[in-house]
């Protein structure tokens, strides 16, 4: 019977108490893996904001007197969402901070206990390449977040891997999606978390080992997809 691919590890998720990070560090953990979470939702994890800097470093200080150190740091904390008509100063500059600061200084923190083979993973999105009106200050972190992956690529060359994930929707509610909404994606359907934590366990498992500085986009085929006014059904009506 083959071994668990995380067995002994130690991975470390943003955000990771929801959503795609639940999906994520639930993986690890059934590949073996122990798992540090860090999210501001209440539970038996370390409740904290990431956008705090005293927090992190907190944070990372657990991290390193529990486990000593550290094979794969997943980068998943939400950014706010919110748009050019309505998003405040402090707003923005706390989208950033969640989104782009956050993983970066925690990466930063973390750096001297990366394990031989460590790799980092960042969540980015299809939106740091497309947009709906009024997501500003969620469009900027994620093209932030997709830019610094490259960068600490290059810095962390021979300590860890660096890689990045754009997913495209994903149901996180468990709904049941049908409908145009599906279909309009090549592969049929709404994407789940489960899609996203299989491509950070292989980007974090040995087989990703000649991929750093990428992005990966996990979004059925929609960011490829071209649309015509007209042709094939679809049509576009602007409401002012």
């Amino acid at each position: 019977m083959a071994g668990k691919r995380f067995e002994n590890k130690i991975a470390v998720v943003t955000g990771g108490a929801h959503g795609i990070g639940k999906a994520i560090a639930d993986g690890f953990r059934a590949e073996g893996a122990f798992v540090h979470v860090i999210d501001i939702r209440q539970g038996d994890w370390f409740v904290g904001d990431v956008g705090d800097q005293e927090t992190l470093e907190r944070f990372a200080a657990g991290i390193i007197e529990k486990s000593g150190r550290v094979d794969c740091l997943i980068n998943n904390a939400l950014p706010l969402m919110k748009g050019i008509d309505e998003c405040s100063w402090q707003e923005f500059s706390r989208a950033l901070a969640v989104g782009v600061t956050a993983p970066f200084y925690l990466t930063k923190l973390l750096m001297p206990v990366f394990a031989e083979g460590a790799s980092v993973i960042n969540i980015a999105s299809s939106r740091d390449r497309m947009s709906q009106p009024q997501t500003e200050s969620y469009t900027a972190a994620k093209g932030g977040i997709a830019a610094l992956t490259h960068a600490m690529a290059v810095s962390l060359a021979g300590k860890a891997r660096v890689n990045s994930i754009s997913p495209g929707w994903i149901d996180t509610a468990g709904s049941e999606i049908g409908g145009a909404d599906a279909l309009q994606q090549p592969v049929g359907r709404v994407g789940k978390p489960g899609d996203i934590a299989e491509t950070a366990l292989f980007l974090c498992s040995d087989k990703a080992g000649f991929i750093t500085g990428e992005n990966i986009t996990v979004d059925g085929g929609m960011t490829r997809l071209m649309i015509y006014h007209g042709e094939y059904g679809w049509s576009f009506d602007r409401i002012k």
